[in-house]
């Protein structure tokens, strides 16, 4: 599934998103990277491979399953996948909007 896109359309009916830290679209990339556009059009690279592969990531530690980490899935406009795991949408808008890129800590 290499490239796969979410886009906020995914959202349940009825919830609007308008503040601009609001995730619209998420592309897998290679070595456990996004590619993130917010609602006001902010947009750049989370890399969360430094998170994925530490021995203290929590529940982000299943998503070193490359499977699993390509059905990532906008929910309630913040970039989720199934097994529990997101990403604070406003965090992520403040760090790809001042570098581009956001290097998840692990």
């Amino acid at each position: 599934m290499p490239g796969k896109t979410a886009t906020q359309e995914h959202r349940p009916a009825g919830v609007t998103g308008a503040a601009p830290w609001r995730v619209r679209t998420v592309n897998v990339l290679p070595d456990y990277r996004l590619a993130v556009t917010c609602n006001d059009g902010t947009n750049g690279i989370v890399d969360m491979s430094a998170l994925v592969i530490s021995t203290d990531a929590g529940i982000f530690a299943a998503l070193k399953d490359v499977q699993l980490f390509r059905w990532v899935n906008i929910e309630l406009d913040a970039i989720t996948w199934p097994n529990g795991a997101d990403l604070d949408p406003a965090w992520a808008h403040e760090e790809i909007g001042k570098n581009k890129t956001w290097s998840v800590p692990d």
